[in-house]
């Protein structure tokens, strides 16, 4: 009996687990420092914005495409191992970025890498594993994801006190190349094989089915809502300045987006393991519900650490829902030689909406203010959860005529 064959647990979700760790630890190290980075070299606040949404939604195309070639080549590997050597180099284009458009540059680059290595990967990962298990898959591979995101804010807030600023970009380019040799070493791929050569993309994508169509609608209405939490480590630091100062403030904000990323880690495989006994869509939805119920929180609360704490720390558990059972849900419902264009089209949705939502929200916070822009993913989130929930509705009344 082959290896892959003999439980979830295997050396496929083992390997992407050690992948995404490190990849996490090292571009997470430079996300975490971006924003008081900005600040140094004087971008405007909508810069940050305007980084975070334009770098999700090209990255959301990388992923479509990226998707479609690794099924209609039959190399989904390679592809991947392609997109993980490009976000390990970003870094050093932030590292060496004398003003904030190189920023943006540096900050494309590496997520178009990263949106190149996502569905080939998640297409791996789901063919590993019996569908049953596919929570309990996907809650692993992003529990390791999470400690890396740990590991690399936790790695910046010791040294940023120690070391400068870009010497811990340099730093990070470490791990971020070791993630690629782990991939090329550890993941075993399964008997890939391409899909039709002579379909192109607009057909292929019209072969999706229906089910997984309406379920794409419902994740990019919440998705608009869904903007970077990059601009919650912004907002913790323009709010904790006037009593801190900036450089604590500063310190602050990566250890309040540390604590996010602990509360996303512990509930990674948590959802991912009710889902497979409750429902994936159900959990999903209350997931999306928690999600409305953090921006509110945000919008009410006054500026102090205690509070911040349990807001990012609700917004690492409802990204957890959101990042497990969105890949589950979709395992689930793809067929094989699909299965990564699938992959590639639900994460195209989930980045046109944080394009959408951080670049929206950056502009009210800088227009209005904060309340602003918390209220607009509010109303938006809400209605992205009652098209989850409408299509779980859907469901229920399909399987009771059959």
């Amino acid at each position: 009996m082959d290896k892959e064959d003999q439980g979830w647990l295997n050396s496929t979700v083992w390997g992407t687990s050690l992948t995404s760790f490190l990849s996490d630890f090292g571009h997470e190290s430079v996300t975490v420092l971006l924003p008081s980075f900005l600040a140094t070299l004087g971008a405007p606040i909508y810069a940050l914005g305007l980084i975070e949404g334009l770098s999700d939604g090209l990255s959301s195309f990388a992923k479509l495409f990226s998707g479609y070639y690794s099924d209609k080549l039959g190399k989904r590997k390679e592809i991947a191992f392609i997109g993980y050597i490009a976000t390990g180099i970003f870094p050093a284009i932030v590292a060496v970025s004398m003003s904030w458009p190189i920023v943006l540059i540096g900050r494309v680059f590496g997520w178009i890498g990263r949106g190149i290595r996502g569905p080939p990967r998640d297409a791996i990962l789901a063919k590993s594993v019996p569908v049953k298990d596919l929570g309990k898959a996907f809650g692993a591979h992003r529990t390791g994801d999470t400690l890396g995101a740990i590991a690399g804010p936790a790695m910046a807030f010791i040294l940023v006190a120690w070391i400068g600023i870009r010497d811990i970009f340099w730093l990070a380019m470490i791990p971020g190349i070791l993630a690629a040799v782990v991939f090329a070493v550890w993941v075993k791929e399964k008997n890939p094989f391409p899909v039709e050569s002579h379909k192109n993309i607009i057909l292929s994508l019209r072969e999706l089915s229906p089910r997984f169509k309406k379920f794409l609608y419902a994740v990019l209405i919440f998705g608009i809502a869904d903007f970077s939490h990059t601009m919650l480590i912004l907002f913790a630091v323009t709010m904790l300045t006037p009593s801190m100062g900036f450089v604590q403030a500063t310190a602050m904000g990566v250890l309040l987006y540390g604590l996010r990323n602990v509360a996303y880690m512990a509930a990674n495989y948590p959802f991912g393991a009710l889902g497979d006994r409750l429902g994936r869509k159900k959990m999903l939805a209350f997931g999306y519900a928690l999600a409305v119920l953090t921006f509110i929180g945000f919008i009410l609360a006054p500026p102090n650490v205690i509070i911040y704490g349990l807001l990012f720390a609700l917004a690492g558990i409802y990204i957890a829902a959101e990042d497990t059972l969105e890949g589950a849900v979709s395992g689930q419902m793809l067929e094989e030689p699909r299965r990564a264009l699938g992959f590639g089209t639900l994460a195209t949705m989930n980045g046109v909406g944080d394009f959408i939502s951080s670049f929206v929200v950056g502009i009210l916070w800088s227009a209005i203010g904060f309340s602003a822009g918390f209220a607009f993913a509010a109303v938006v989130g809400a209605a992205g959860t009652i098209a989850l929930l409408m299509t779980n509705h859907h469901d229920e009344k399909a399987k009771i005529i059959r």
